[in-house]
């Protein structure tokens, strides 16, 4: 006969962690902020694409990516650096890198035309920062409900936030203003 399944039963949900699940601690005493670990991961939006940086187009974007090119991974697996600080924050102190072709590229922020741009530049994310820099975001949860959707504002200003724009066919990472308390769709990307 059928074995009549008890409304007791319980649900066991395997967790999978992610392949390049590690942490790197440096034993740093300092004001400055000094780099505390880092997460390799990827950035998604709310479409579900991943966030692709090309150097050689000097362009970052959001794109629908297959299973094959992300074992590739060009461009898209980044270093999430995370900073820890003796004065407490506005959100956690994160800067992005990513390796292209076997070099790195760092995320920083320049003033260009009266416009802040998104640039991501050849070199390594220095160990300390000793004051304030263009390459600090401030990690932050998307809304108080949603723990695992976050958000990304520049350090050097507040109410700037990572976000991407429509542009043409491309979802182009940019700086975006968004007031206070404000839920904007386009800044909120999950790791």
């Amino acid at each position: 006969g059928r074995v009549k399944m008890s409304a007791e039963e319980i649900l066991v949900l395997a967790v999978e962690l992610g392949k390049n699940f590690c942490l790197y601690f440096d034993e740093l005493e300092c004001d400055a902020l000094c780099k505390e670990k880092i997460l390799h991961r990827v950035l998604r939006n709310v479409h579900s694409q991943l966030l692709v940086v090309r150097p050689d187009l000097n362009v970052a974007a959001f794109e629908d990516v297959t299973d094959q090119e992300m074992q590739s991974g060009k461009g898209m697996h980044f270093s999430i650096h995370y900073y820890k600080t003796t004065t407490p924050l506005a959100g956690m102190p994160v800067a992005f890198s990513v390796q292209v072709e076997n070099k790195s590229y760092y995320m920083c922020c320049e003033r260009e035309g009266g416009e802040m741009i998104v640039r991501f530049k050849e070199g390594e994310v220095p160990k300390e920062i000793p004051g304030e820099s263009n390459i600090i975001f401030f990690k932050k949860t998307f809304t108080s409900c949603s723990s695992r959707a976050f958000k990304f504002e520049y350090s050097l200003e507040q109410g700037m936030f990572l976000a991407f724009e429509e542009e043409g066919y491309l979802r182009k990472l940019i700086l975006k203003k968004v007031p206070k308390d404000e839920v904007d769709e386009t800044m909120k990307m999950s790791l």
